[in-house]
């Protein structure tokens, strides 16, 4: 348990704390969720909710490994990708996909831990791993289909000079490009929004337990 706890430490810092990743981090990261994967195999973890909220964590890091592994496949063998800039795109809505992943189920770790500490006894027929799964693939289901939306946009705006001024399709542009500016607009408020009430968690679990 302590190696999952200097993971979620990690993982905290890598999303919630630093502004923007770099490399260290993301390095750092992909080797803890490696890490975290092989531990969590073992006979010894017990199947708990935290622990099914932990490895769909760590499965996110393979979004990360796509767009890593295929960019230095591109500059090492000096590949030329047909439709560079869809390519280019994919790989960033992966990173974005990992963000939005790993920032909303490290959340639920958080409010779970605000449960454990504040609501043991009360909140225990919500701690179960069927609500951990269930919470878990609502958030891949849900940042799968932003990241389908911001692909799309993508899409269709490399085809959008060769498409006729009065075609369904260009219909079909404007309303995806409002639709991913708004969800784009949301997912930043969102992010801010996370990042406060996991400090106040953690600030209220961390002097909850000094007073004790």
């Amino acid at each position: 348990m302590k190696d999952l706890r200097r993971y979620l430490v990690l993982k905290y810092i890598q999303y919630l704390v630093l502004s923007s990743s770099n490399a260290v981090s993301t390095f750092l990261g992909l080797l803890g969720s490696l890490y975290t994967t092989i531990i969590l195999q073992s006979a010894k973890v017990s199947s708990k909710s935290t622990v099914v909220l932990i490895s769909s964590l760590a499965k996110a890091d393979i979004l990360v490994s796509v767009s890593v592994v295929s960019e230095v496949v591109v500059w090492t063998f000096d590949l030329s990708i047909s439709s560079t800039a869809f390519t280019s795109a994919l790989l960033q809505n992966l990173l974005t996909a990992n963000t939005h992943i790993s920032c909303l189920l490290l959340s639920c770790i958080a409010f779970e831990a605000y449960l454990i500490t504040f609501f043991p006894t009360e909140s225990r027929h919500l701690r179960t791993v069927k609500n951990a799964r269930l919470t878990s693939g609502i958030i891949w289901i849900l940042v799968t289909a932003e990241c389908a939306l911001f692909q799309t946009v993508d899409l269709l705006k490399a085809s959008s000079t060769s498409l006729p001024t009065r075609s369904p399709y260009v219909l079909l542009f404007h309303f995806s490009s409002m639709a991913a500016a708004l969800l784009r607009s949301l997912s930043y408020f969102l992010g801010i929004l996370l990042r406060i009430v996991n400090v106040y968690i953690y600030y209220k679990i961390f002097f909850s337990m000094s007073n004790r």
